[in-house]
């Protein structure tokens, strides 16, 4: 019996060295993390600077400093920390995936591992996408929104109650002095949130390699996932038409890309079936069905 065609269990390994084995991973795994948190915390200054560039630029077209305030004495380190931890698994991420994927692989069949290799090449790359279309488009639609509301808003009540020409020097005025903190929140929900968007063209080719859905089911609730989505959009983006808009159209987008590669896995896996004389009722029939027949 040749190497290709061992099954996992011919080549399975006592309980206690599949958890020695597991150990070793994952303490690498955590010293890759630790590692690459000390590396970013010495650069978190430039990696904070680079998440408020779009409110940065914001301020400075308004004509006003473009700086951020910290209102607690612990603010700015434990925002660094944040950031530090964060950026930190992102650039470990590759390496501890690959530990796992040392201590998975043996159990897969080396058609498996090429099934599932384009997946982990595939998902980091599009979260990276998701994250730059946040960052470039969204973040400065959004907070410019937001920003510019506090400006628009008296200006509108103005012209509605018709005192728009008096003077205003008596009134309250409001001045936006951002926090660290809180503009890193939003900025990262929205790295966040588009990154996990992007992963759908994944999850949906996988549960089509795996049978749990189909190109034609797809396409049946495709008006369901159109509702889906305009929901996702209202709570993501701010009450902002434009950027939801945009939100829309990404993400549908990526719901017709995933209806065209599940469309590719099932010619695949028909061409497969026709070759072995099978179908998928054989395919996916429980081992135990096969062996009382």
């Amino acid at each position: 019996m040749s190497s290709q065609d061992k099954s996992p269990e011919d080549s399975s390994a006592p309980l206690i060295e599949h958890l020695a084995e597991l150990r070793t991973c994952l303490i690498r795994a955590a010293l890759a993390f630790i590692i690459g948190l000390f590396a970013c915390f010495f650069v978190a200054e430039y990696i904070l600077n680079f998440l408020a560039e779009p409110i940065a630029d914001i301020l400075r077209r308004r004509g006003e400093v473009a700086q951020l305030i910290f209102t607690a004495p612990q603010e700015k380190f434990f925002v660094l920390i944040r950031i530090s931890v964060i950026f930190g698994f992102g650039v470990s991420s590759p390496f501890i995936g690959y530990q796992l994927w040392r201590f998975v692989a043996p159990g897969l069949y080396k058609t498996e591992k090429k099934a599932f290799l384009p997946f982990i090449i595939a998902s980091p790359v599009l979260f990276l996408m998701g994250a730059s279309f946040a960052h470039y488009v969204v973040s400065p639609l959004a907070l410019n929104f937001f920003i510019g509301y506090a400006d628009i808003m008296p200006t509108v009540t103005a012209m509605i109650t018709g005192t728009e020409s008096q003077t205003l020097d008596t009134e309250l005025k409001t001045r936006f002095l951002g926090s660290v903190r809180e503009t890193l929140d939003v900025v990262l929900k929205f790295i966040m949130a588009f990154g996990v968007c992007f992963q759908l063209p994944v999850l949906l080719t996988l549960m089509g390699k795996a049978g749990l859905v189909s190109a034609a089911g797809l396409r049946n609730v495709r008006k369901y996932a159109v509702v889906g989505i305009l929901i996702l959009a209202g709570i993501v983006t701010p009450p902002d038409v434009v950027t939801q808009v945009i939100l829309f159209v990404v993400v549908y987008g990526l719901y017709e890309v995933s209806i065209w590669l599940v469309v590719y896995v099932e010619r695949k896996r028909n061409t497969f079936l026709k070759e072995q004389g099978l179908s998928d009722d054989d395919l996916f029939k429980p081992e135990n069905d096969a062996n009382d027949v």
